[in-house]
């Protein structure tokens, strides 16, 4: 007989029951791309280009905070602007970690422990005056400064609390706040895109999520109310016990939680099958209410609907918006273009346009191409490819980022067929965030430009072959005159 329960458990539970999360995955998934109307009749192609415009459509240049003009200050500047001053701080953040998990109940140990820890809030402490000394005001623009700043008042404010107040406010928890700061380490290695993958899909879910959480708390709320209109005289038998019962608000929403894990249902539904005509012992009941202490059909239909409604439909909502997702940061990280290429792009901006005017000389774009990196760097030799872009050029020899942008893109995408209609949407969104690009109107372009050149080199070529001709036609003309008198 027991090889019925290990069928039944295969195809009842590890087959079935998947299908049926399958299906509501699968469902879920085909009514948000409905709803999105995104990738309709775009190839493959064009579903990279797409993406790649959606990003650049969203970045504008940023102006570089300048360099302090006092000398001590300057230093300071270049040694926080340094990537190996960041490394130092994170290898500390880690050294630090590793120090937190070292506890221990003898005082000796202890009181090394509390020194080292002083040692580190005194490095981290160093570090933001550093960093406040060399960026200046500035430095309350980043949001990671911000933060590395309260962790380091909280750190100081842990070591000058009283003892008499530290039974009150553990300071372990502020030193939980500065392992925070180890996030910081995926700003500085590139090849932690899987980890960052990841977090990008768990942020992308969290309007989402919110949202089904909403969800399952009506849906709990309900069946919470129903639960204390049908079981609040339930006996304390099985599960049902003076914590797990339906007779206030509070405890009936304790129970459908733990059934939401699909754990313990069994036990609240143990009293409903016996039958028992026990109640609560805490509740002084009438003879009637005594008679109807439980309601057999009320409580299957009640606990069966609740964990299919609860644990198989809104529960693996969840799921199914991670993966999705999950799928789309995977999707974007794999395309040629990521955001961290665009990054770089106008971090590389900033260096040839420090003012954040969005326009760059044209004789410095073959420089600014050689500068970038890979895939968006056009090495020099590059004179010939930036011409063959047909870049607008406006009044003063300039060149704006976004045609920059949008040319380099187009080659390292290629051709994506009919996207000027997006091309041109994306345009718009960036000048209205940026209205610089609007009062300035293409007075020519770079092949415009060259052509003009060469034309105007063939013109003056042929002038003056024109002229040397006519000045050797005059030279002959006057040397048989004075050779015939």
């Amino acid at each position: 007989m027991y090889m019925y329960f290990v069928i039944f458990i295969i195809f009842g539970s590890f087959f079935m029951l998947n299908l049926f999360i399958g299906v509501v995955i699968s469902n879920f998934n085909q009514q948000r791309k409905k709803i999105s109307g995104k990738d309709l009749f775009l190839t493959e192609e064009q579903k990279k280009y797409y993406n790649a415009l959606k990003k650049l459509g969203s970045k504008k240049p940023q102006k570089p905070i300048p360099r302090p003009l006092n000398v001590f200050q300057g230093l300071l500047f270049d040694i926080v602007s340094h990537k190996a001053f960041d490394i130092t701080v994170v290898t500390f953040i880690c050294l630090n970690m590793v120090i937190m998990m070292a506890e221990s109940s003898e005082n000796r140990i202890k009181d090394v422990l509390n020194k080292i820890n002083f040692f580190f809030v005194a490095i981290f402490t160093g570090e933001c005056v550093i960093k406040i000394l060399a960026l200046r005001h500035y430095f309350f623009t980043s949001g990671w400064n911000i933060f590395d700043l309260a962790v380091v008042v909280l750190s100081l404010v842990s070591i000058g609390l009283s003892e008499g107040f530290r039974t009150l406010f553990s300071p372990t928890l502020l030193r939980i706040f500065r392992l925070a700061r180890i996030g910081r380490i995926l700003r500085l290695i590139r090849k932690a895109r899987g980890i960052r993958t990841l977090l990008f899909a768990l942020l992308m879910s969290l309007p989402a999520l919110f949202n089904i959480g909403l969800l399952l708390f009506l849906v709990m709320f309900i069946y919470a109310i129903v639960g204390m209109t049908n079981f609040a005289c339930l006996g304390w038998e099985g599960g049902i016990d003076n914590l797990f019962n339906f007779q206030t608000f509070d405890s009936s929403i304790l129970c459908l939680f733990q059934i939401t894990t699909s754990a313990g249902w069994d036990g609240l539904l143990v009293p409903l099958l016996k039958g028992s005509d026990s109640c609560a012992p805490n509740l002084n009941l009438t003879d009637t209410q005594k008679e109807n202490c439980t309601n057999k059909e009320v409580g299957i239909l009640f606990f069966v609907s609740y964990i299919i409604i609860s644990f198989l439909i809104v529960v693996n909502m969840y799921i199914a918006v991670i993966l999705e997702n999950f799928s789309v940061a995977t999707e974007e990280s794999t395309d040629p273009l990521c955001e961290d290429d665009f990054d770089m792009f106008y971090e590389t901006w900033g260096k040839f346009d420090p003012q954040a005017t969005q326009f760059i000389e044209y004789s410095a774009l073959s420089d600014f191409a050689d500068a970038l990196t890979e895939p968006l760097r056009i090495p020099k030799p590059n004179k010939i490819q930036l011409i063959s872009m047909d870049l607008p050029i406006v009044s003063g020899d300039k060149i704006h980022c976004l045609d920059i942008l949008l040319a380099f893109t187009k080659r390292v995408l290629g051709e994506s067929g009919d996207l000027d209609g997006l091309e041109l949407q994306m345009e718009e969104k960036f000048m209205v965030a940026n209205p610089s690009k609007v009062s300035y109107k293409p007075i020519t372009s770079t092949l415009k430009r060259k052509q003009e050149e060469v034309s105007a080199l063939i013109i003056q070529r042929a002038f003056r072959r024109y002229l040397m001709q006519r000045s050797f036609k005059n030279k002959s003309f006057l040397y048989r005159h004075k050779h015939n008198s």
